[in-house]
């Protein structure tokens, strides 16, 4: 018997969409909760048409952020659908929703009406740019964040963005932890919170040493591209059949490259006795090691350094790296048994804990509808009729 996940008996009602709400809340489901996702009738979240690929009619951008979940598609445009949306939240633990600010107090699904009715519930709001930004209703997709939040201006050899929605990712994480944290609280006082993440924020705070450097030195870091400010050498070097990254974080990893690479010199050279040493002098040093390199190929210098106890890896393909996970033991991968794809790869969660598990499959548009609002208490004649009207999305309709 599986143990139960740490989030069993939470109920989490998703009114979010694409990346960061949807990411947040697969956590969640990893980890036990119920995850009811609310979507609009016959069109849904917007990643399920941000495709090729599909798989089994999905594109595999949604089938990446849905794991876990019922599909509840309603209309809250109409007054009697919103008002069920409304009666599910606050039925709900938690209540995670990225509309633009001020779009859910417009429908009468903010923060502090919700709570006023359900001082328990912890509400998560998660935004591009915040809330108390001007302006407010400033719309804040990945690459612009990347942009406004210096990450862009520290990546690549030019300004280049990440190629993962990587301040999505970032956002997603935060306000996971935010609801963590607030469910935590709520066992000692029984009170809610309103969990507020942005992806400027997310973004911000994840630029960590390099936003510190800023503060500290008054300047700009400078991009160095696969290279790093700080370490030397910590930095992508080219071999005989393709790329390795090494990393020698400290002075006895530096020495061990140098044995390991055969150049005894460069350990006892004064000019690279220590790090800040190696940093000064980092365009005589690289290019010993470069041309060192690049007479042997990737696995064979991987193998070398690796038993030197210097960290180093090849630069993979995305494909590349997910069978090398699986090949050392532990596969990044899990599968499930989709309704129109049949058995499906996921990637699994960064973490692993008690009771995880990844539930359902990424459910269709509607899947649920009829069993969520079932739960609610609403019979099955206005349910039918509801659907006749198209204000509810079935897998007859949807």
């Amino acid at each position: 018997m599986r143990a139960p996940g740490p989030l069993s008996g939470i109920r989490v009602a998703d009114l979010s969409r694409v990346l960061a709400g949807p990411y947040a809340t697969m956590l969640l489901a990893d980890m036990g909760a119920e995850v009811v996702k609310i979507e609009q009738p016959g069109v849904g979240d917007e990643t399920r048409s941000w495709g090729p690929p599909h798989a089994g009619g999905e594109a595999a951008y949604y089938l990446a952020l849905n794991r876990g979940k019922r599909s509840l598609a309603i209309d809250m445009k109409d007054p009697e659908t919103l008002a069920l949306t409304r009666e599910l939240c606050l039925r709900s633990d938690v209540v995670v929703q990225n509309f633009r600010p001020g779009v859910a107090d417009r429908l009468g699904l903010g923060a502090a009406e919700l709570r006023a009715a359900n001082p328990a519930l912890v509400y998560c709001s998660v935004s591009g740019f915040g809330a108390r930004r001007e302006p407010v209703d400033r719309p804040g997709f990945d690459a612009v964040i990347q942009a406004e939040s210096g990450l862009m201006a520290m990546t690549g050899e030019e300004p280049t963005k990440v190629g993962v929605a990587v301040t999505d990712v970032l956002a997603a994480l935060n306000a996971a932890v935010g609801v963590l944290g607030a469910l935590y609280r709520r066992t000692a006082t029984g009170q809610g919170d309103h969990v507020e993440v942005s992806l400027l924020d997310s973004a911000l705070s994840g630029m960590v040493n390099l936003a510190q450097t800023a503060i500290v030195s008054g300047e700009d870091p400078v991009r160095h591209g696969n290279a790093h400010p700080s370490i030397v050498p910590y930095q992508a070097f080219h071999t005989a059949d393709g790329q390795i990254m090494v990393a020698a974080g400290n002075d006895v990893l530096f020495r061990a490259l140098c044995t390991a690479l055969d150049l005894p010199g460069l350990a006892t050279d004064p000019r690279y006795a220590t790090n800040p040493d190696r940093v000064a002098n980092r365009a005589s040093l690289v290019p010993v090691i470069q041309a060192r390199l690049s007479t042997r190929d990737s696995s064979h210098w991987v193998d070398v350094l690796m038993a030197h106890g210097v960290p180093v890896g090849e630069i993979r393909g995305v494909r590349d790296a997910l069978a090398a996970a699986a090949r050392a033991g532990d596969p990044a991968t899990v599968t499930v048994l989709h309704p129109t794809a049949g058995p499906l790869d996921l990637v699994r969660a960064g973490f692993s804990v008690t009771g995880q598990s990844v539930g359902l499959p990424p459910p269709l548009l509607g899947e649920h509808s009829v069993e969520v609002l079932t739960e609610l208490g609403v019979p099955s004649s206005r349910i039918a009729a509801l659907s006749e009207a198209g204000l509810i999305g079935t897998q007859e309709n949807a």
